[in-house]
């Protein structure tokens, strides 16, 4: 088991922020594949100062989900003090995470996420402002400096362990480096190394073998996964066999149909049609990524305008592998 302050994870397993995808209806489903926690997208700091109504409706929280973290990211310690004690006070978080990895151009001009990594005494007087104006577990998610002259994650991880975060999740990028190349994982395990709080690792964890990978080269206490859990809940499982040396059988292409349609029928039921369906025009090929004869029915997917075009679609799909299976 992982523990976290005083809440303790039933595995090891957590799944990451992702900006327009880590709503409720995800972090539900992650909760019910078998993660231990499931982090929301990034809530802004300002947005929730300034009362937005849209950022107030990202703090919600189904009653099953727990235990969950809300993300929030900031440049400014008074205002996310203040966004602390707000997700405190009006939300049912069992965490607090704080945003220092980021490295995309909006998030970096608000002085927030990975641009933190340059500037620590601005990224130690955010943590202690939050750890002193909540009394939930707080974390921080950085990467592991600004660029590969200048890795500095194990500092800071140790500088944030001394200002009481509960654990540090490390992706093994620099802020540089954005989305490309490959996590470093050398970099993981010097954070692992460097503080006694939990460190959860991330970066291209894509398989059971990925992730057994990073538990064993890095020797974290868990392990954060993004893109690879998209349209893959069954993920989690499969890791689970793999550490535990069972076996493991993934589902079927009929099943992965039924996972794709449930999903988008929560979106749906959750956001209301419009928006559920228009989401799901880029999560479709999630869940049909490496299944045969798929091209065309992901191209449909993208033009989706009702939930009533998805189900006839998945189910022209479902006929066409039925049809070649009996060739």
């Amino acid at each position: 088991m992982l523990r976290i302050g005083n809440i303790e994870l039933r595995s090891p397993i957590i799944a990451a922020p992702f900006a327009g995808i880590s709503g409720p209806v995800y972090r539900q489903a992650c909760k019910d594949a078998g993660v231990g926690l499931a982090v929301s997208e990034m809530i802004s700091d300002k947005a929730l100062h300034y009362k937005n109504a849209r950022t107030f409706d990202m703090c919600r929280i189904f009653d099953g989900e727990h235990p969950v973290s809300l993300q929030l990211f900031g440049g400014d310690p008074e205002t996310m003090a203040e966004a602390a004690e707000y997700l405190s006070d009006h939300t049912a978080c069992d965490m607090i995470d704080i945003n220092m990895g980021c490295p995309v151009t909006k998030v970096l001009r608000a002085h927030a996420g990975s641009y933190l990594l340059s500037y620590p005494e601005l990224a130690e007087a955010i943590v202690s402002s939050v750890v002193a104006h909540t009394d939930r577990p707080v974390t921080v998610k950085m990467r592991a400096g600004s660029d590969q002259n200048h890795i500095n994650a194990p500092q800071l991880a140790r500088r944030f362990e001394k200002l009481g975060v509960s654990a540090i999740a490390i992706h093994g990028r620099t802020r540089s480096q954005l989305y490309r190349g490959t996590c470093n994982l050398e970099y993981i395990r010097m954070v692992k190394e460097a503080v006694s709080i939990p460190v959860i690792g991330n970066g291209d964890i894509k398989t059971a073998d990925d992730a057994i990978r990073m538990l064993e080269v890095t020797g974290v206490d868990g392990i954060m996964i993004g893109r690879g859990l998209v349209g893959r809940p069954y993920l989690v499982k499969e890791i689970e066999a793999k550490r535990k040396g069972e076996s493991y059988t993934p589902p079927s292409y009929e099943e992965r149909i039924d996972l794709c349609l449930n999903y988008a029928d929560q979106l749906c039921a959750y956001y209301g049609e419009h928006t559920g369906i228009r989401m799901m025009r880029g999560l479709c090929s999630y869940y049909l990524d490496g299944m045969p004869f798929s091209a065309k029915t992901r191209a449909i997917c993208a033009t989706l305008e009702t939930s009533e075009e998805l189900h006839a679609a998945m189910e022209r799909y479902r006929d066409l592998l039925k049809e070649e299976q009996t060739k």
